[in-house]
């Protein structure tokens, strides 16, 4: 089974659907930074490093290139302005992520596609652009006469055994009319139970970095013995794992998170802080499910990041565990680009999920 990987990030969804199987063909990241630590970690598929814009005149998709289609494209930019002009919402030069997604889907015509996107997709404008993207997906007109069967769900990552309060609009499509997509979804959830024990079961931050040692200058550690399930999942044969390093904080910073316990945030200090974040300077609890990891997790302002006893935000290797990510995965690039990889990824036990409901359907 081959997929395609657009706006692949880091490579979240790519790591679910080459554990379940799938030969990922290629994958499209804009930033250069970021596909070099896609490359490094997934060095058969072919990745192109272009602008998507550029992708639809290059001519390097074509039908029957892949069974499946996965990625999400960014959708902040989505408005109804003039959206039904000439040929309706696509045509709108501002939702061009959106539209060379389905492009490329278009082109390509996979089987399956799965499209990640933010849960307030869902809502935006009231939920016309939602309805917009469902009905441009199962348009004959636009697909050959042969249009998509749509299914869609928000998925949180704690029901997927993810010690985090991540929430996505998954949208599946298909070119199986008979597909019983729902029907499929719990079987897929049954067999991953019984061959993984405890995939489903709730995950705490205790669960997922407590077996991690001290940070190092070079983030590098000898591999520490799994103590959790969750931890066996992740695990790796390496000697060594990488990206356990600590942002150096200024020595107010440091001061303001010795006053916090876990749980609390800013509003323990009694001073003003500046940051949009309600969540800022919030401590996380050894037995609790994490916040949402974004990509602001190394600074105390960026929202409810700091470690659950040390006074400092999490290390990148932590944020990856939260999120899900083996710890075999190398991160590449300085600080900054590193925090986004992480935080923009997709759950990787999430996409698995994903990628083993899309080879049922195929299958169906």
């Amino acid at each position: 089974m081959d997929a395609i990987d657009l706006f692949s990030g880091c490579g979240g969804l790519s790591l679910g659907f080459a554990r379940a199987g799938f030969v990922v063909k290629k994958a499209v990241e804009f930033d250069p930074g970021i596909a070099e630590t896609y490359k490094k970690n997934h060095p058969d598929t072919a990745v192109v490093v272009d602008d998507i814009r550029n992708i639809d005149r290059s001519g390097i998709f074509k039908k029957g290139d892949a069974d499946v289609i996965i990625g999400g494209p960014p959708c902040q930019g989505f408005s109804m302005a003039g959206a039904r002009i000439r040929n309706g919402f696509i045509d709108d030069p501002r939702n061009y992520l959106f539209k060379h997604y389905f492009n490329v889907v278009r082109a390509v015509k996979p089987k399956v596609f799965v499209m990640e996107n933010v849960k307030g997709i869902m809502t935006m404008q009231g939920g016309k652009i939602f309805e917009e993207i469902l009905k441009t997906f199962s348009d004959p007109e636009m697909l050959g006469g042969e249009p998509y069967h749509l299914y869609y769900e928000v998925v949180r990552a704690v029901d997927f055994g993810v010690p985090q309060k991540r929430e996505r609009a998954i949208i599946i499509g298909t070119l199986k009319e008979e597909a019983d997509i729902p029907g499929l979804w719990m079987d897929v959830k049954q067999e991953i139970a019984a061959e993984h024990p405890g995939y489903f079961d709730k995950v705490t931050v205790r669960d997922a970095i407590g077996n991690l040692p001290p940070t190092t200058e070079d983030g590098i550690i000898s591999n520490p013995e799994p103590e959790t399930e969750y931890q066996r999942f992740l695990s790796c044969k390496k000697k060594e794992i990488t990206n356990h390093s600590r942002t150096k904080h200024s020595k107010t910073a440091v001061e303001r998170m010795s006053r916090i316990s876990g749980g609390e945030n800013f509003t323990a200090l009694e001073e003003k802080i500046n940051s949009v974040h309600s969540g800022a300077y919030g401590r996380l609890c050894w037995e609790e499910a994490a916040p949402t990891v974004t990509t602001r997790f190394d600074t105390p302002a960026g929202g409810r990041f700091i470690h659950p006893e040390e006074n400092r935000t999490l290390s990148p290797r932590e944020a990856a565990r939260i999120q899900s990510f083996p710890d075999g995965f190398v991160f590449y690039g300085n600080k900054t680009t590193v925090c986004k990889q992480i935080g923009n990824a997709v759950p990787p036990k999430i996409s698995y999920f994903l990628a083993r409901l899309a080879g049922k359907i195929l299958k169906s």
